[in-house]
């Protein structure tokens, strides 16, 4: 069974795992994760029995929130876990009074891209040269939560 939770500290040797699994996620360092996750960030995690297989973290200040990294373990692709994730993230937020959300990603992931559309995220700007190895341009994505009134 898949369970989705918050992220712990004790989590992110497994977080570091799935990321280097993933060509086109954030490499970072456990203090970077550490930082995250005690500060204004948000991280989940999606966990079968004892196993992380996917997360996603981001942070905010006051209305404006960013996506910070996300991944899915190799072997769980192509389930629908990043878009449940994704769906968690902005639920959460959103009840802490969340607008709007940013991201960058890269132009050639077409599957990230594929998923940000799905959740109406809008390109509103470019980031040239802001990836390396291999240098790419970065798409910079905004979603815009939907006025309630």
């Amino acid at each position: 069974m898949t369970r989705l939770r918050g992220a712990t500290a004790a989590d992110v040797p497994q977080m570091m795992e799935i990321a280097g699994q993933a060509i086109t996620a954030a490499q970072w360092s456990p203090e970077h994760y550490q930082q995250i996750l005690s500060g204004n960030g948000l991280g989940l995690v999606l966990q079968e029995n004892s196993h992380i297989i996917g997360f996603i973290l981001g942070r905010g200040i006051a209305e404006a929130w960013e996506i910070e990294n996300i991944a899915v373990a190799a072997s769980e692709r192509r389930r629908g876990l990043g878009s449940r994730l994704v769906e968690e993230f902005l639920q959460r937020i959103r009840s802490h009074g969340a607008r709007e959300v940013f991201l960058e990603v890269r132009e050639s992931n077409r599957a990230a891209l594929s998923l940000y559309k799905k959740w109406s995220f809008i390109e509103v700007g470019r980031r040239k040269g802001y990836y390396h190895s291999p240098e790419e341009d970065a798409l910079l994505l905004k979603f815009y939560f939907p006025d309630v009134n």
